[in-house]
This record gives structure tokens, sequence and C-alpha cells, in this order.
């Protein structure tokens, strides 16, 4: 085949360590930029982006050459590396180890994307771990309890 034709879909979520409240309301559009320009150097495709003071939200349009675990690697370690760099908050800033990545169908982009600018008011009714623990559920991920969260 001559050409490749692909659109792969994920919605990526990682925390700040501890769950710790560090990202602040006054730079978080400064951080959430960085990550969109991580995100394009790698030329992959940033389609939303938004958290919470302990956790972001990422939906990423990927081409088939792209690893997953690299590019949020690089995400994660860039962008703490730039707040520590920026003097944000008073202590090491680092965000928790692993992340979550759910596929979605293109016929999903709009809920999710809604979902993902949303984060302010669903998280007046349930915490990030309930968030986090429905995701799992709802793709059927084996995971265990004790190593969800630090």
């Amino acid at each position: 085949m001559a050409n490749t034709y692909s659109q792969l879909y994920f919605h990526v979520v990682f925390a700040v360590r501890g769950r710790a409240n560090h990202i602040s309301i006054q730079w978080k559009d400064e951080l959430y930029k960085y990550i969109t320009g991580i995100i394009s150097n790698k030329d992959q495709k940033l389609m939303q982006i938004n958290g919470m003071p302990d956790h972001i939200h990422l939906l990423i349009g990927t081409k088939p050459n792209c690893n997953l675990s690299d590019l949020v690697r690089d995400i994660k370690s860039n962008s703490s590396k730039w707040i520590n760099e920026k003097g944000f908050i008073k202590s090491k800033f680092s965000w928790q180890i692993g992340f979550g990545a759910f596929t979605v169908s293109q016929s999903q982009l709009s809920r999710i994307t809604n979902y993902i600018i949303n984060q302010e008011d669903h998280h007046r009714k349930k915490s990030f771990k309930e968030e986090y623990v429905e995701f799992l559920d709802a793709y059927k991920i084996d995971y265990k309890d004790e190593y969800l969260f630090e």
C-alpha cells in the first residue's frame, strides 16, 4: 500500500505526585501551552487539554508511529522540569508514576472533548480517584487498588 491513513485517539490522564494540588490557576494555561508544544514537536496532535490542581487530561490524536508510553514520558519529564525551572511551587514538582490511556472512537470525540473541558464542573460531584476508577472499570482494565495512587 502506497500510503498509510489512520487517526488514533487517546484520552490520557495522569496525576501530580501524591495527588498534591500543585497546578495553580495562575500558571496552568502556560503549562497547557508548554505541553501542547511538546506534543506538536513530536508530530502528534493535542486536541484538548484541561485538568484540576492535582491531575491533567489530554485528548491526543496520534500517528501509527507514535509510541504512547514514550510520548507521555516526554510530556511528564519535560513539563515537570519546566515547572521546576520556572519556580512555580516551593517544593520539587513531579508527576505520579504511570498514567491512564483510553482509546476514543471518532464518534465519541465531542463527548470526550466536552468531558475534558468541563473538568471543574465534573469534580464538584466526584473525586479524581472516583473518576479514574470509573474509567478503569468502563474500559474493563484489571487493576489493584493498592497500586492506583501513592
